[in-house]
């Protein structure tokens, strides 16, 4: 009898735990995973701080990307978005020790982090610190929020005096960059920020609305100007607007060039735009990548012989080709739709107008290849695939290299943290109290003492 009794004892089913041991697992399993997210969080400060490093080196710049947050969201799997919010996180952290060193702690969330740095600065940091201690994230966000910057005026003398200095100018510097100064109207500014951030969320994909870095608000500016010229501003409706095409249909301003400027090797000749502006040689071997060209022979005395044909450098055949083949901007981790055609071996140069001697670049990475130094190989397209060489001459790779990793990469962050005098507890990164309305109200007045909003 006995093989029988161990036989059943074999398979019986699980004891049922007991009500006091559930409830011990939950409180151990809960410990954990606050402990875990508090080193999770000092982690992410570590993170914040290279970032900060990098972005200052300008290490995004040496691989050819437009901004640190584009080569982040490349080398780590960040949505667009929110890679920006971490470049500008890690940015502003670096003013503020006092929340640097909570969130090295582990007792500041990402989150928390984000909302403080939006408003906090030297005066007012250790006010807002503690109330971000005592409550959750979104409660710190609500107060961010609805904070006034500013306090109620005569809004109809207000609005007389702003009316009356609106003013606009756009003029070139003695580098040859055009200055753009001025002052609008509130709806009129509103407006155009928003013409902005909508140009710029179709230039680079639609990425969340937030506070861009002064290049992107540049570029955004350059499309709306582009398109407008496209629509124009008679009969023409928005739905005969072309979303990319060529740049003979886009582009309206007048470059002249002279043969030797466009052929590499020579010294450059005469490259200005109408109000004499000069423009470098590269800079109009990048134009003439993908634009309209007429032809002039001129005297000695620089009389006009002849006027030749207008011309498109790319047809338009070639073109709608190119968008079917490459379907944006072919540099690494780019993809943007707003691009211009390349010659790979220059047409000015010998190289061919054709599938096989042309990629589309945003114009971002069509300047890199011309006045930047990178450059890139035929590499048997359109079989293959191009390939892009930095400064230094190094390939770019295709894609990120995938990081090595320990094998047990949780315990391997624990143990930093630890070795790094972090050793974080259960109610570390915890809320100081259960619900957002039990916080003192003394602490919410001081808080909003700091942002200014109270006397």
């Amino acid at each position: 009898m006995t093989p029988v009794a161990t036989a059943s004892a074999e398979f019986a089913g699980p004891v049922e735990p007991s009500a006091e041991d559930i409830a011990d697992i939950v409180q151990d399993l809960g410990d954990q995973i606050a402990i875990l997210a508090a080193h999770v969080h000092a982690a992410t400060h570590r993170l914040l701080t290279l970032i900060a490093e990098f972005d200052r080196l300008q290490g995004w710049q040496r691989a050819g990307f437009r901004y640190c947050a584009h080569w982040l969201a490349f080398r780590t799997g960040f949505d667009l978005g929110a890679a920006r919010e971490k470049v500008r996180a890690a940015r502003a952290l670096e003013a503020l020790p006092e929340t640097s060193a909570a969130m090295a702690r582990g007792e500041l969330s990402f989150a928390k982090v984000r909302a403080l740095t939006r408003v906090a600065n030297a005066e007012n940091e250790s006010e807002l610190l503690e109330l971000a201690r005592s409550g959750t994230a979104a409660e710190l966000e609500r107060v961010v929020r609805s904070w006034k910057r500013f306090g109620r005026a005569d809004e109809a003398e207000q609005e007389r005096r702003r009316h009356a200095t609106r003013c606009l100018s756009v003029f070139p510097d003695e580098e040859g960059m055009y200055l753009v100064r001025g002052r609008l109207d509130p709806e009129v500014g509103a407006l155009l920020m928003r013409a902005i951030e909508a140009a710029g969320d179709a230039l680079f994909h639609g990425s969340a609305r937030e506070a861009s870095p002064e290049q992107r608000r540049a570029d955004a500016v350059a499309l709306l100007a582009e398109r407008a010229m496209a629509v124009g501003f008679g009969t023409s409706g928005p739905e005969d607007v072309p979303v990319s095409g060529t740049g003979a249909q886009r582009y309206q301003v007048v470059l002249h060039v002279e043969p030797a400027t466009l052929t590499s090797g020579t010294e450059p000749g005469r490259a200005d735009l109408a109000d004499g502006t000069r423009v470098s040689a590269e800079t109009c071997r990048r134009l003439a990548c993908d634009a309209s060209m007429v032809s002039v022979a001129h005297e000695s005395d620089g009389a006009v012989l002849d006027v030749g044909r207008k011309t498109r450098t790319i047809p338009p055949a070639l073109r709608r080709a190119l968008e079917v083949r490459d379907r944006g901007c072919r540099f690494p981790g780019c993809g943007l739709l707003f691009t211009d055609a390349h010659h790979i071996r220059h047409w000015a140069d010998g190289g061919a107008t054709s599938l096989e001697n042309t990629i589309l670049l945003c114009k971002h990475h069509h300047r890199l290849l011309h006045e930047e130094g990178f450059r890139v190989e035929l590499n048997a397209w359109p079989g293959g695939r191009p390939t892009f060489y930095d400064r230094r001459g190094l390939p770019i790779p295709d894609a990120a290299p995938a990081p090595q990793l320990p094998r047990d990469p949780v315990h391997a962050l624990i143990r930093h943290n630890e070795q790094t005098g972090t050793e974080p507890t259960h109610a570390t990164c915890s809320a100081r109290v259960k619900y957002d309305d039990a916080i003192p109200s003394e602490r919410y007045a001081r808080a909003l003492q700091a942002l200014g909003q109270l006397a």
